[in-house]
């Protein structure tokens, strides 16, 4: 199989909306998250593969966040990405210090949409700032900065010596992520921020279309797509 230039993959909560129909990353739960991880897992890639921590897992207690991001490295994550910033520094310094290297994500939270009053760009500076370096001190090993002003993230990205991976938030980070339906065009709505590298939807749908249309005319199968005792 070729293999991708990629040089990581998120098994982010982004999967609700992309492939389970959900309106959000909220109803989405560990179990789902497990389930996706371990196809990506059984896939045996290269990349490091890092697992999102989905709404309430996290959140409760500490002790609970550690057995969770536990048992996403036990099926294979080589790190769990949490979101927020100076309120959970202690729950990522825990799981940090329990060996579990942990991807922060700070701007536009999803999980936290209702509070922050939807999906917006979040403008705050003083805040992002201090919450980058929040993650930084309690050990993440990278930061996702979503939906911020491009040189908001290009302040933050001087300000911390973590890798930063930006999504919506301009060209200044160390890297880029994109979920990969809006991607390959298998989106309904494509965010402002993303590219559409091929529309794959079309051609799915033309191809669907294209098989029904041959077995209605009786072009499939042909001779070649089956075999008789006769021949």
């Amino acid at each position: 199989m070729a293999k991708s230039k990629l040089d990581g993959i998120l098994v982010g909560d982004s999967l609700g909306m992309a492939m389970l129909g959900y309106p959000s990353t909220l109803p989405v739960t560990m179990r789902d998250i497990v389930h996706h991880l371990k196809a990506v897992v059984n896939a045996k890639l290269d990349q490091l593969i890092v697992a999102d921590m989905p709404f309430l897992s996290y959140e409760h207690s500490v002790k609970e966040a550690v057995k969770n991001a536990g048992r996403l490295a036990r099926i294979g994550a080589d790190a769990v990405k949490l979101e927020g910033g100076r309120e959970i520094s202690k729950t990522v310094r825990r799981i940090v210090e329990a060996g579990i290297p942990v991807m922060g994500h700070i701007g536009l939270t999803p999980q936290r949409y209702l509070r922050i009053g939807g999906y917006r760009v979040i403008k705050d500076r003083e805040r992002l700032l201090e919450d980058a370096k929040a993650l930084e001190e309690a050990g993440v090993f990278s930061i996702v900065l979503e939906n911020v002003y491009s040189d908001i993230a290009e302040e933050i990205t001087k300000a911390v010596s973590v890798p930063t991976i930006c999504i919506g938030a301009g060209p200044h980070c160390d890297g880029q992520v994109l979920v990969i339906h809006d991607l390959l065009g298998l989106s309904e709505f494509t965010p402002y921020f993303a590219r559409k590298y091929l529309n794959l939807s079309e051609e799915i749908l033309k191809a669907v279309n294209a098989y029904v249309d041959d077995v209605n005319l009786g072009r499939f199968p042909g001779k070649e797509n089956y075999k008789s005792s006769e021949s």
